[in-house]
């Protein structure tokens, strides 16, 4: 049956930014997309449509067709590459929330949540990308910055080369009832947004703080670039500006936007709140020079070495463990704050 365009736009319009419309001419990945995204933070579901006709002359050509696959390897897109690697971001910021209690997270969890998301916007279309060669770069990138939240960066840029490199046209398949199509998208639905909802609902406190974290530790990734950095930042209070601007002075209305200004302060405290334990820590005082930094890391690390301490091999783990990252804490620049308001 061959899809009207007038239909399209309709479900667009009323559905779009959870892909309804992605539904009806067959686009299943591009329409989970959406659903996870809420159709790329509704930029993307804007942005297309003055692409629908052209989605839905691919539905109607596709229908028609009856050979096989499509030769060839389909144009190189920026836009698809950085796609990618944003939701490649996105899937392991998510899963830092969610999963970063588990063992061994930062070696399986992690590359496998920035895999699958730089292979969703991969898959979109009538492209795909390999599979195996995708997670592969994924998994062996995860090892460079182990344990730290930055390494979800090079993780999604090496998957999402990989996934340029390996490029290809879907094979043609026959076409599958409404029901199954529903029943795949709502199974993967449910693996993404089932944990992040039971880490809400059930340990709220602790998942917004670490929510904060991780959105603080997202920020300092942009420490030397100052211009992208404020950008990022601004985007927090992106909302309440909005609001300003429409309405002037909020008012009596204005407690969920100074919910949002708390929370934004709070994600700023931070990094003062690390680097003034990581100066306890390593027994200095705030505003040590690097020098008495780099004396006492050396001293600490002689003295808490595990294999100096095989009578109490583990609380010197802990400890080796807690000066290391303290080090490296205060050995990133520090970046001023600056007012928002």
């Amino acid at each position: 049956m061959a899809k009207g365009l007038l239909v399209t736009y309709v479900l667009w319009a009323i559905g779009g930014p959870v892909g309804l419309h992605h539904l009806y001419l067959g686009r299943d990945s591009h329409a989970l997309l959406w659903m996870l995204t809420l159709g790329g933070g509704g930029l993307g579901w804007l942005w297309e449509f003055w692409n629908l006709p052209n989605f839905v002359a691919q539905a109607n050509r596709t229908q028609g067709q009856k050979q096989s696959s499509r030769e060839g390897i389909p144009p190189l897109s920026p836009i698809r590459f950085v796609a990618q690697m944003i939701v490649g971001i996105y899937f392991g910021l998510v899963a830092l929330i969610s999963f970063s209690s588990m063992a061994n997270f930062y070696i399986v969890g992690l590359p496998l949540a920035v895999g699958l998301g730089v292979l969703l916007v991969a898959a979109v279309g009538n492209q795909t990308s390999d599979f195996k060669n995708t997670l592969g770069a994924a998994f062996l990138t995860s090892p460079v910055f182990y344990g730290r939240p930055i390494a979800i960066l090079p993780i999604s840029l090496a998957a999402s080369i990989t996934a340029q490199k390996h490029r290809r046209y879907k094979p043609s398949v026959e076409s599958e009832t409404l029901s199954v199509r529903l029943y795949r998208l709502g199974l993967a639905y449910l693996a993404f947004m089932g944990p992040l909802a039971y880490s809400t609902l059930c340990n709220t406190a602790a998942t917004f703080s670490y929510v904060a974290e991780t959105l603080g530790s997202f920020l300092s990734w942009f420490s030397f670039f100052p211009l992208l950095g404020h950008l990022m930042e601004s985007v927090l209070l992106l909302p309440y500006r909005i609001w300003w601007l429409l309405v002037g002075d909020p008012g009596i209305n204005s407690h969920y936007f100074q919910e949002q200004e708390k929370f934004y302060e709070f994600v700023h405290s931070f990094p003062d709140e690390k680097h003034q334990l990581a100066y306890q820590v390593l027994g200095l005082s705030d505003g040590a020079t690097n020098e008495e930094i780099h004396r006492s890391y050396q001293e600490l690390v002689k003295i808490w070495h595990p294999d100096h301490n095989q009578h109490q091999r583990e609380e010197a783990q802990r400890h080796f463990l807690e000066i290391q990252a303290a080090y490296e804490v205060l050995s990133q620049p520090r970046r001023p704050r600056e007012s928002q308001r």
